[in-house]
């Protein structure tokens, strides 16, 4: 079964960002000079952003939302 559902920009940007974050953390992170808690802090710090991020889209998506629902009412009200 296909569902034609689509993705909210925050969760696909969201995705697409932790798959890079990743990604990039195994490629660069074990040839790195750095300590290992320099390298867990800045994995582990781009995680928490990246969650952050998500959080803000989210409620500006929401916002949105209603704004929209608002419009839509005030219009059938006139």
């Amino acid at each position: 079964m296909i569902m034609n559902r689509r993705f909210r920009k925050s969760t696909w940007l969201c995705i697409a960002l932790l798959v890079y974050v990743t990604v990039m953390a195994v490629w660069f992170l074990p040839t790195s000079t750095a300590t290992l808690t320099e390298k867990w802090l800045s994995g582990a710090g781009s995680y928490v952003l990246v969650g952050l991020l998500w959080v803000v889209m989210r409620k500006k998506e929401k916002l949105a939302e209603e704004r929209e629902r608002q419009f839509d009412k005030d219009q059938k009200d006139i």
